[in-house]
C-alpha cells in the first residue's frame, strides 16, 4: 500500500467540544529551523467529548536524542504517543514524524517506528517467536534474526512458550523485543521498564543508549525519574495535558536549582536571605538550609556579611524538580 492510499485511523476523529476551549500559550521550545526534527507537533489538542486529553502541545524531538516525556497518569503522555501513530486523531493541531503528516502517512511512518504501548496486549496462543515473525511480516521488511536472539538473551526471555503463560514482566519483554528487533529509526516507548526486575531494567537502558549511539531517536515516557535522569538528553514535563517545561536534563537539574546548607559565625535574621532570592527551608543555632532557583550571586553576597564558616551543596535530582512543577516539592517552578 502506498502512502497516498493509506487506510484511515482505527479510531474515529474526535469532535471538537461545543464549549470554547481555553487556550494558553505553550512554553517556548523554539528549535533552530535548521535542526533535524524527527517528531514535531504544533498546537496539538485532543478532547474525548468534553474531557481533555492534551491541549496546545508543542513537541520537538531531535534526531539522535533520547527525549523523556514526564508526567503522572492522566497527564496526556499516552494520548500523545497514540496521536503520533495515528491511533487517535487530534481535535486540533498537527503532528509529523520524519516530516510526514501522522494522519496522512500513518502506514509509512509505522514501518519506521518501533512502538511499545503502555498496555501491551498479546495473542495468547502464539509463542513469542511466532509473534515476532508476525510483527516482521506486517512491517514487510527483513530483520536480523541474530539480533533478535541477542535481544531475547539480554532480556532473559525464553521465546518458545505461548504468550498466555508469561508473567507481566515477560510480556513486557516480548513488547520490547518486538519494538527493538527491526532497529527502527524512531523508538516510542511507553513506560519501557515497567514490571521488569532491576537487572533487566539496566539492560533496557543499555539498549536505549545503544540506539542513540547508532544515531537513532528515542521518545520515552516513564515514572522512574532516576532512570530518566540517567538516560535522557532532554525532558518535557506535561501537566494537565500541557507541556509546561522542556529542558536538557543537566541544565534542569544542575543549572537552575541549588540546595545549600550554610554555617554562619553570626546567624542572619529570618527572612533576610529570602529577600536576596532564596527560600529558607530550615535552620539551627548555626546553620541555615536554603533553596535557590537561578543565580547564587546575590544570595551569597548577603550571606558573607554574617560570616560564612562552611557551605555544603546538596544537589537536586530530577525528581525534586519534577515534584516542584507539580506543587509537591519545596522549590518553586518557573513562573
Amino acid at each position: 500500500m502506498t502512502p497516498e492510499a493509506e487506510e484511515p485511523s482505527a479510531e474515529a476523529p474526535i469532535e471538537e467540544p461545543a464549549a470554547e476551549i481555553p487556550i494558553a500559550e505553550p512554553p517556548a521550545e523554539a528549535p533552530d529551523v535548521a535542526e533535524d526534527l524527527v517528531v514535531e507537533t504544533e498546537s496539538l489538542t485532543v478532547y474525548y467529548g468534553r474531557r481533555r486529553g492534551i491541549a496546545q502541545l508543542g513537541l520537538a524531538v531531535r534526531r539522535g536524542e533520547v527525549y523523556g516525556f514526564l508526567g503522572p497518569n492522566g497527564a496526556g503522555k499516552t494520548t500523545t504517543l497514540r496521536v503520533l501513530l495515528d491511533i487517535v486523531r487530534p481535535t486540533l493541531g498537527h503532528a509529523s514524524i520524519f516530516g510526514l503528516d501522522c494522519q496522512r502517512h500513518g502506514v509509512a511512518i509505522r514501518r519506521r517506528v518501533g512502538y511499545l504501548p503502555g498496555e501491551f496486549s498479546v495473542y495468547p496462543k502464539l509463542t513469542a517467536d511466532a509473534y515476532f515473525n508476525m510483527v516482521a511480516a506486517i512491517r514487510g521488511e527483513p530483520y536480523d534474526e541474530a539480533y533478535r536472539r541477542t535481544l531475547t538473551e539480554r532480556l532473559n526471555l525464553d521465546p518458545t512458550h505461548p504468550l498466555h503463560t508469561y508473567s507481566r514482566g515477560n510480556k513486557q519483554k516480548v513488547g520490547l523485543v518486538a519494538a527493538l528487533m527491526g532497529r527502527p529509526e524512531l523508538l516510542l516507548l511507553d513506560e519501557p521498564t515497567a514490571g521488569l526486575e532491576p537487572l533487566v531494567q539496566q539492560q533496557v537502558l543499555a539498549l536505549v543508549r545503544e540506539a542513540r549511539s547508532e544515531g537513532r531517536t528515542v521518545l520515552l515516557s516513564s515514572h522512574n525519574l532516576p532512570e530518566v535522569q540517567a538516560i535522557c538528553d532532554r525532558v518535557g514535563i506535561i501537566r494537565d495535558g500541557r507541556l509546561i517545561a522542556v529542558e536538557e536534563v543537566d541544565a534542569l537539574v544542575r543549572g537552575q536549582y541549588h540546595r545549600l546548607r550554610l554555617r554562619f559565625e553570626h546567624l542572619p535574621p529570618a527572612g533576610l536571605l529570602e529577600e536576596a532570592g532564596a527560600r529558607e527551608v530550615g535552620r539551627t543555632d548555626q546553620d541555615v538550609m536554603i533553596e535557590v532557583r537561578g543565580s547564587l550571586n546575590q544570595v551569597l553576597t548577603r550571606a558573607v556579611e554574617y560570616g560564612v564558616l562552611d557551605l555544603e551543596d546538596h544537589p537536586f535530582t530530577l525528581e525534586d524538580v519534577f515534584l516542584a512543577y507539580y506543587g509537591a516539592g519545596t522549590i518553586e517552578p518557573y513562573a
